[in-house]
């Protein structure tokens, strides 16, 4: 990195950063990344938008729990203990500047949380999205396929409490994970727990769906908008993958993850990769698939 950037890196600067991009943007872009090259990837992307001509990129990171554990060969079942998680961001801080928010799962014991907290305080982290589930943990996605049970409100409240009573610093930021459309328990419930949350003292919330069409997230954030105008809003578009950046920022969000395409991607690719030298006998048919090497040393810095 370069000193500029090797700066930025510093915990108690890179930390603030993430509160800071909110206040100037009003909405950003955020995209997943499960190990340092991934990151350093995402910290250099750039591209004009084809609709606004302007260029723009990533001003930060995503840790999800899903790409940590499918990168190690493990199941998404909070099976990653945090320590394992942090040792992943710590790589990821190592080379690169932009500030990150960490999928918390569902935030663990109430005692461990406090803890927790304080360890990714130090490391820099900007903020954690913990949801509103008890038991072992099933991807959100999966929904009523599998056996997944919502917290109690007052219990959840009580963790969002312990937590910010824990952290030690003003702009660290714990997100609420409202679960109830994923779990088809309806808008009422889902807004019930989001005002419940706010007023916990929870810095934001993200609010999650399954449905492609978008229509009840822009429900809930016209709703939720009208009661706290100034709270962070949270959106994950894997679902509703044809709704734009822009559409969502009108809406009211504030964060917009891209929340695992950077695994899919690359496994994609490795898949693909690894069939077709099986298939023709060398590499050649597929060397057009690829970063040069030269590129892939351009990339790492301090190769050259």
């Amino acid at each position: 990195m370069k000193n500029n950037d090797i700066k930025l890196s510093i915990p108690n600067i890179r930390r603030p950063r993430l509160i800071n991009v909110i206040k100037s943007h009003g909405c950003i872009r955020i995209l997943e990344t499960h190990n340092p090259i991934s990151a350093l990837i995402a910290e250099k992307a750039s591209a004009n938008d084809i609709d606004s001509e302007e260029n723009v990129e990533y001003q930060g990171f995503w840790s999800s729990s899903l790409t940590d554990s499918v990168s190690q060969g493990k199941p998404d079942i909070e099976l990653l203990d945090i320590k394992n998680r942090i040792s992943n961001i710590s790589d990821i801080f190592e080379v690169t500047s932009k500030p990150l928010i960490i999928d918390g799962d569902t935030g663990g014991k109430i005692e461990h949380l406090s803890f927790n907290i304080r360890s990714l305080e130090r490391l820099g982290v900007s903020a954690i999205i913990i949801e509103d589930k008890t038991g072992l943990k099933k991807n959100s996605l999966l929904g009523n396929e599998v056996e997944q049970k919502q917290d109690t409100i007052e219990s959840f409240c009580t963790k969002i409490k312990k937590g910010k009573e824990s952290q030690l610093t003003e702009e660290f930021m714990i997100i609420a994970r409202v679960e109830s459309l994923i779990l088809d328990a309806g808008m009422e419930d889902a807004l019930e727990r989001a005002f419940a949350y706010s007023e916990s003292g929870a810095d934001g919330i993200m609010i999650h769906s399954r449905h492609q069409d978008g229509k009840e997230i822009f429900d809930f954030a016209k709703q939720y908008r009208s009661k706290y105008p100034h709270k962070v809003l949270v959106c994950v578009p894997t679902s509703y993958n044809e709704i734009k950046f822009d559409e969502l920022k009108q809406a009211g969000f504030n964060i917009v993850i891209y929340a695992n395409h950077m695994l899919r991607a690359a496994y994609k690719a490795m898949e693909y990769t690894s069939e077709q030298i099986l298939q023709n006998g060398r590499t050649s048919e597929i060397e057009s698939h690829f970063l040069s090497i030269k590129r892939i040393l351009d990339l790492v810095p301090g190769t050259r």
